[in-house]
């Protein structure tokens, strides 16, 4: 397996880090987002390709196809119409599953994602669901480690639903990349 290149990914991360925190506003996404939706997501990829060296990244949905999904994408707005990232809090089979957080790379480290992942998990307990699950890189900085400071921690697929997820990762040939995990947080009472 060849080095992969966490160094300039890094480095780019920790200058972001210099520019602070900004003020979001969270909202429900709308079907005129969707064009924005696609290029945030391309974006964000971007910046996983090149840490993962993983030129055959799989392409995502179009968000046109994510908005009709059951469940929820809220968008993040630095100002009225500005989306800079979104997170898509998906339902199926009673699970809870947030399915993509994205934003911005030149917004990242800004507290753009932890308010996207905390409205997330705010919306599933008002759904009535106890647990909000996802699937990720171990070793990615702004993947596992990023999530265990919102409250999530590592489990395994119990259900017929989540390890049909790990049998789609599988076909993508997600692994290649590195290590996946299923994480949990719990909401709600």
């Amino acid at each position: 397996m060849r080095a992969r290149p966490f160094g300039r990914a890094l480095s780019r991360l920790r200058a972001l880090d210099r520019l602070g925190p900004m003020p979001f506003v969270v909202r429900p996404a709308a079907l005129e987002d969707a064009a924005r939706l696609e290029e945030i997501e391309a974006a964000a990829d971007r910046l996983l390709i090149d840490l993962l060296d993983a030129e055959d990244w799989p392409a995502p949905d179009g968000a046109t196809e994510r908005l009709a999904l059951p469940g929820v994408v809220l968008v993040s707005e630095l100002q009225p119409g500005e989306v800079i990232g979104f997170a898509h809090l998906l339902e199926l089979e009673g699970h809870a599953h947030l399915e993509q957080v994205s934003v911005l790379p030149r917004f990242g480290r800004r507290g753009a994602g932890r308010m996207l992942v905390e409205a997330i998990l705010a919306e599933a307990a008002r759904r009535g669901h106890r647990t909000v699950t996802l699937r990720t890189y171990a070793d990615v900085p702004w993947n596992a480690p990023f999530y265990e400071t919102c409250g999530f921690v590592e489990t395994r697929p119990d259900t017929p639903f989540l390890t049909r997820l790990v049998d789609v990762e599988r076909a993508l040939g997600l692994p290649r990349h590195g290590r996946r995990l299923q994480m949990t947080a719990r909401v709600g009472a």
